[in-house]
């Protein structure tokens, strides 16, 4: 995989990789920056959600679950010093549907944290991740139940 950003002024870049799609970049005004774009950190966050997302979403699918809405949040806590980097960072996974079955999206997260997403597996090296997860029944008119809520602890953890 390659990666690049060009820039385009002040501190303002547009980002690019082997798919050819472009992503804006930018910095915050405080620093002289436009408002432009994503911060880079920002994106790595974007990153470890979109890259497990995209597991359990297409496990889920293979177990035949009924999902409705799913959707992957990541909250990063950061130190205040530069280089304000990542301390822990924690991962939710929100499943609506009808009849989703917990033991299912327990082994969808558990299968994308140990064996298919990179971006967890690298970033799992350096910040510690707490995986939680919440399972909606949906109703009518876009009322969703709260079903089942946890956390996915590795085993031998």
């Amino acid at each position: 995989m390659d990666a690049k950003v060009v820039w385009k002024q002040g501190l303002s870049f547009t980002g690019t990789a082997d798919t050819g799609f472009e992503v804006p970049l930018g910095a915050e005004a405080a620093v002289g920056g436009a408002e432009d774009g994503f911060r880079p950190l920002e994106l790595m966050g974007v990153s470890l959600a979109g890259c497990t997302a995209t597991d359990v979403a297409s496990i889920l699918k293979k177990k035949q679950q009924d999902l409705t809405a799913f959707e992957v949040r990541v909250h990063a806590e950061r130190v205040e010093e530069h280089p304000k980097v990542w301390t822990r960072a924690v991962i939710r996974y929100l499943v609506t549907g009808r009849g989703v079955d917990e033991a299912a999206v327990l082994r969808a997260i558990e299968l994308s944290a140990l064996k298919y997403c990179p971006a967890q597996a690298m970033l799992g090296k350096v910040v510690p991740l707490e995986l939680r997860y919440e399972i909606y029944e949906a109703g009518e008119g876009g009322t969703n139940r709260l079903v089942k809520e946890g956390r996915f602890e590795p085993k031998g953890s």
